[in-house]
């Protein structure tokens, strides 16, 4: 037997509609939420924003913005 198979947009239309109907607008978009891949190279931005630092020095830094916040 031979199964035609549809293009993956299609598949995507029929599930998220399935989906709506099934669990409503609100939870539809809260479940497909979990499965974004995000965009950017987390290494990358992390070692512009940390570079040699380490931990303990991130950790005293943001307890000193913190502290500089609540005055």
């Amino acid at each position: 037997m031979i199964i035609q198979t549809k293009p993956l947009h299609d598949i995507n239309n029929k599930a998220i509609h399935i989906l709506c109907q099934e669990l409503g607008l609100v939870n539809t978009i809260r479940f497909l939420n979990q499965f974004t891949t995000g965009y950017g190279n987390y290494t990358e931005e992390r070692k512009d924003l940390f570079g040699e630092l380490s931990l303990e020095e991130i950790i005293a830094e943001i307890k000193e913005t913190h502290k500089n916040q609540k005055r």
